[in-house]
């Protein structure tokens, strides 16, 4: 098995990366799937942000609100790091079972966007980060998404560095052209893959 972490900034377009190694043949395991399920109701981590946070965060039904946690967090380093604590080693456990039910010849693609912030870069055998400058980031994010600009940065300051992303790449992906020229990077990407797996 060939362990790939996969991360970018927000906004970076690493989804649309994980897309097309997906469509190589690569085993994606979804963090951001993996981060829902996490905190689903009953869960003991729901239970643990509840206790935290307060009543507030959960919304009438007994599931998150994630924008009135997100309201939260993202303004206040220390309740991130909370949530963190709270969140990671249950995504992470949730990660190693998807692991562990894939075949052993596979290329598994951890799309982690938090990869850095978890500490599991350490685990990967090839670390892939896609990457655009913060100004394109934000422009996406204003224009796809709807933030404002300020909400953006305040996303994007709560993610590692575009620094500390490259620093832990072993491969990085320059996403500022259009989708085929990313198809095409991509294509050359998972050839290199296909060879770090193949037995020596």
């Amino acid at each position: 098995m060939l362990r790939v972490g996969l991360t970018g900034g927000i906004g970076s377009g690493k989804s649309s990366v994980s897309a097309l190694l997906a469509a190589h043949g690569a085993v994606v395991i979804d963090y951001d799937r993996l981060a829902r399920d996490a905190v689903d109701i009953g869960s003991p981590a729901l239970e643990a942000i509840a206790a935290r946070f307060g009543p507030g965060v959960i919304a009438s039904d007994g599931s998150l609100d994630r924008p009135a946690l997100g309201a939260l967090v993202f303004a206040d380093p220390a309740a991130l790091s909370d949530l963190n604590a709270i969140t990671h080693p249950e995504i992470a456990r949730l990660a190693a079972e998807h692991e562990a039910a894939v075949s052993q010849d596979s290329i598994v693609v951890h799309d982690n966007p938090l990869l850095i912030e978890m500490g599991a870069e350490h685990r990967c055998d090839v670390v892939l980060v896609v990457d655009v400058p913060e100004s394109a980031q934000i422009d996406r994010l204003v224009r796809s998404r709807g933030m404002s600009e300020a909400d953006a940065r305040a996303r994007m300051g709560a993610q590692a560095s575009r620094q500390q992303r490259t620093d832990a790449a072993d491969l990085v992906i320059d996403n500022t052209g259009p989708l085929d020229e990313l198809a095409r990077i991509v294509g050359g990407v998972w050839d290199e893959l296909v060879s770090r797996s193949a037995p020596a």
